[in-house]
């Protein structure tokens, strides 16, 4: 009998996080029949993998924001959220009138339309952690008076939706988080963060990277979403200049890893407007100022992470995956809707050591200088990354989590069905 699977997220990152995981569980179980049900965005990672939307999408005016800014769920409303949401719902309990189990990744929401569609669910949440309260040692210092209230970042409603009995899984980022809602009585709560998966380097940045070792590598993530992405970038721009001077005469190389859908010329414009001059042989993607080279590419991310030394970084999911690789990235807040003040502290809190937060980007030349002089604080950086994002692996992991907690699926089956090549994941 074939088991129905359909997938609920709620944003481009939660997006490329399911679609890890159900690659994984597609490979070793190729007849599960699988659905998705993006709340943001149009979805177009799913279909593009050959799994098919069970409602029409739309892109509203947030990005999927608006938890960080009361305005931009003004927006959204203005733009049709309130019909987005009906339409879906409706179209979840559609799917539903045949049987299956649904997979939630992302917040409360989805989690929310996983417990409402009647069928046995799995959450998997990708944003919040224990460590924007607390670390190994203790609580944090300096937390607003309010935070922490309810004894986890999981609110009381959200470990109400992970403790039904029709909630076969809880899966959450990290151990300190698992052992947090262990203690609070969740059953059935595992850890394991997909986001280290699939940073493996292709080699396309190999002719580029120097061969001085002297050379200092700076990765630039600006961001996926425009137009802020646009935004960060002229910021970035600043800091690199501020870069450039506190290393001279050092050879400073910096790896832009621009998302697909951002348009280069806008980011080219900024550059030129700095004073960067494009390389005749390749003027579309590479520059040069001072002793300082800019390489632009949209094809090789992963590459830029695993090259660089230190990151300027405005994102979200780019920023914790380079510090998971155990390296310190140098973080300045923008105007949003995602990276404005807000997010950006807590950013701090939930990557500890490994982000340095600086107001002022004129100011992250002196601190990047600071932090890699500093032999001990790398170490300690390095550790602390990797123990915060966790190893590689964990979206095989959690497919099997899957595939024996939701839907059943005997041992003996993930056997039968698994390519023959591939390694487990424990």
């Amino acid at each position: 009998m074939t088991t129905r699977l359909l997938c609920i997220s709620n944003g481009h990152g939660e997006d490329e996080i399911a679609l890890r995981i159900l690659s994984e569980l597609r490979s070793r179980h190729p007849a599960v029949e699988m659905a998705a049900l993006p709340l943001v965005g149009v979805g177009s990672s799913f279909v593009n993998q050959q799994i098919p939307l069970i409602a029409a999408t739309q892109t509203l005016p947030s990005g999927g924001f608006i938890y960080m800014d009361s305005r931009q769920l003004a927006r959204d409303l203005k733009g049709g959220l309130v019909q987005l949401t009906l339409r879906q719902l409706k179209a979840l309990k559609q799917w539903a009138r045949e049987g299956g189990t649904v997979l939630a990744v992302g917040d409360v929401i989805p989690a929310a339309f996983a417990w409402w569609s009647g069928l046995p669910y799995a959450v998997i949440g990708t944003a919040k952690s224990a460590y924007y309260l607390r670390d190994e040692q203790g609580p944090l210092p300096d937390l607003p008076w309010y935070a922490g209230w309810a004894g986890s970042m999981y609110l009381p409603w959200e470990r109400w939706l992970m403790s039904r009995d029709r909630c076969r899984a809880a899966i959450v980022r990290d151990e300190l988080t698992r052992g947090e809602l262990q203690q609070l009585g969740v059953p059935q709560v595992f850890a394991g963060n997909p986001m280290m998966d699939g940073l493996d380097p292709t080699a396309q940045l190999s002719a580029l990277k120097p061969d001085a070792a002297e050379t200092l590598t700076v990765a630039l993530l600006p961001g996926s979403r425009s137009p802020e992405a646009y935004a960060n970038w002229q910021l970035i721009v600043t800091a690199m200049d501020s870069v450039l001077s506190q290393f001279a005469p050092r050879a400073v190389q910096f790896f832009g890893a621009i998302a697909p859908a951002l348009d280069l010329t806008e980011l080219q414009s900024g550059l030129a407007a700095a004073g960067w001059q494009p390389d005749p042989r390749h003027p579309q993607t590479q520059f040069t100022k001072a002793q300082g080279q800019v390489v632009l590419t949209q094809t090789a991310y992963a590459d830029c992470l695993q090259a660089a030394d230190t990151a300027i970084a405005m994102a979200g999911t780019a920023t914790e995956q380079f510090v998971g690789l155990g390296k310190p990235a140098f973080i300045t807040p923008g105007a949003g809707p995602q990276f404005n003040p807000t997010f950006a502290k807590l950013q701090t809190r939930l990557l500890g050591s490994s982000v340095v937060l600086v107001p002022n980007t004129e100011d992250i030349g002196g601190k990047m200088a600071q932090v890699l002089a500093d032999g001990d604080r790398l170490d300690a950086i390095r550790q602390n990354g990797q123990r915060r994002l966790g190893p590689p692996g964990a979206a095989a992991a959690i497919a099997q989590i899957l595939a024996a907690q939701l839907l059943e699926i005997p041992a003996q089956s993930a056997e039968s069905t698994a390519a023959p090549t591939r390694q487990e994941s424990a």
